[in-house]
């Protein structure tokens, strides 16, 4: 069969959040070409017998998503290019031109896979769902993750500094709303931390899979880990579902969506409660923290990884 592929050249500095707009658009998966030059890290991990040679980093990147020709092209190009406008608005996102092609048949939501590998974030060893590796004597958390087509595989960023400040903030016992959940990763990191129960909220009907596999992978009980689809800004029956009290909320989001959130957040946070945001890029830092502050919110600590930053705040 034939696929139809479109391509979205925009700048390698904003391929995280373009990735993200896509999503909300509808697509669910995306495949990345660009010249960014490879970490140390990311060196170490590959397992090459030629050594590569490095190209001029030129900032342009590409971002393909593909639709098989019976889909609504139409619908679907549509609200790419809206959340690409919207976008825009806030960030350079280069010429976010749309390139249109025809590629054969191939297995583009699982060929991700072969790049996500079992990784650390200090002593907490997540794992792949379909790899089988060891955890080493220092680790203290084992987490098997398969996100599916919901975002959230624990290897980025945003994820890790939220995983981090998880380990220092969860007490036993305690209870947890995270916003924005993807595969339910925060929320699961949360309970193998020793919290007794997690609700997630998402947009993202892939989400509901993604979060019962996991939790399945994981050995979490169904009624330690609820799940509510819906948006919590501005939808009463998901606030009133999610209800009040929680000693943390987390969101995991872009800092355009934090702004708003931050204002019904603090209406579910605990006097004393925590609030940890994450997903914000370095130039938005003080827009998210400022939201925060007028939303009643209390800056506790602002911690960075690369270009990304968390937020965590405290309701008084």
């Amino acid at each position: 069969m034939k696929w139809i592929k479109y391509t979205v050249k925009t700048l390698s500095k904003a391929e995280d959040i373009v990735i993200s707009a896509l999503a909300d658009a509808g697509v669910n998966g995306v495949e990345i070409e660009d010249k960014t030059p490879l970490t140390k890290e990311e060196l170490q991990g590959m397992f090459v017998d030629i050594p590569l040679q490095p190209e001029t980093d030129d900032g342009v990147a590409y971002l393909s998503f593909y639709l098989e020709p019976d889909d609504d092209r139409d619908a679907v190009l549509a609200r790419v290019k809206e959340e690409l406008d919207s976008l825009s608005e806030f960030m350079d996102i280069g010429e976010a031109s749309i390139s249109v092609s025809e590629t054969e048949d191939k297995d583009w939501i699982n060929n991700w896979k072969e790049y996500f590998h079992s990784f650390r974030v200090d002593d907490i060893f997540i794992v792949p769902s379909w790899e089988d590796d060891t955890p080493g004597p220092d680790d203290k958390i084992v987490l098997h993750i398969d996100p599916g087509t919901a975002f959230g595989t624990g290897m980025h960023e945003t994820t890790q500094l939220c995983i981090r400040q998880l380990k220092k903030y969860v007490k036993e016992g305690c209870r947890l709303l995270d916003i924005g959940t993807g595969s339910g990763i925060l929320g699961m990191v949360a309970i193998k931390l020793g919290a007794a129960h997690v609700v997630g909220t998402d947009l993202d009907p892939c989400t509901v899979e993604a979060v019962a596999q996991n939790k399945k992978e994981n050995d979490i009980p169904e009624e330690k880990f609820d799940l509510i689809l819906g948006n919590i800004i501005d939808d009463k029956a998901v606030q009133d579902q999610c209800g009040e009290g929680y000693d943390i909320v987390t969101a995991n989001i872009l800092a355009e969506v934090l702004v708003p959130l931050a204002a019904e957040a603090v209406k579910h946070v605990k006097p004393g409660g925590i609030f940890i945001t994450s997903g914000i890029i370095d130039n938005k830092e003080e827009t998210v923290a400022a939201a925060l502050k007028a939303a009643g919110f209390e800056i506790l600590e602002t911690t960075y990884q690369g270009e990304w930053v968390s937020i965590t705040a405290k309701r008084p």
